[in-house]
């Protein structure tokens, strides 16, 4: 019996390798998770108290390890829909946050008046790794990722 060759990827409307796509998806969902578990791991093992912009940017984050993760199998290919508006979010949020951290925006404009103060200074890396720069950084390359995935998923 001969096995019948797989349909040109033109033909069925998929561009690229679908191990490249997938491979995308769980670089996208690797960031996500990883970002999760340091989120966690700075709230719930070093006691470092989330302010309100923090909880604000978990309230993006959180849900695509889910929503990313139900993605890989089978395959979506729609998932930037549902997870980039989320991240573009998230990015809104940590960049505000930044912003605040650095003194751009004056405190008079800041949403932590109780609480944590959204300048608190954790930890310092490299002179100018933050945890607002961390989830900046993080949902940066989660929007770049998405996209990626997204224009190979549409040609």
């Amino acid at each position: 019996m001969e096995k019948a060759d797989a349909p040109d990827p033109s033909e069925t409307g998929e561009s690229g390798s679908s191990d490249e796509d997938w491979m995308l998806l769980f670089a996208a969902w690797l960031v996500v998770a990883i970002s999760a578990l340091g989120s966690l791991f700075f709230s719930q093992v070093m006691d470092f108290a989330p302010c309100i912009l923090c909880w604000y940017q978990r309230i993006f984050l959180f849900p695509m390890v889910i929503v990313l993760g139900r993605a890989l199998f089978p395959l979506d290919r729609h998932v930037a829909k549902y997870a980039l508006p989320l991240a573009m979010g998230g990015w809104l949020l940590a960049a505000y946050h930044n912003l605040l951290y650095h003194g751009v925006i004056p405190a008079s404009m800041q949403p932590c008046t109780r609480g944590v103060s959204c300048t608190e200074e954790y930890i310092d890396l490299f002179g100018f790794l933050s945890i607002p720069m961390l989830s900046l950084l993080s949902f940066t390359s989660l929007i770049a990722l998405l996209i990626v995935f997204r224009r190979r998923s549409l040609h």
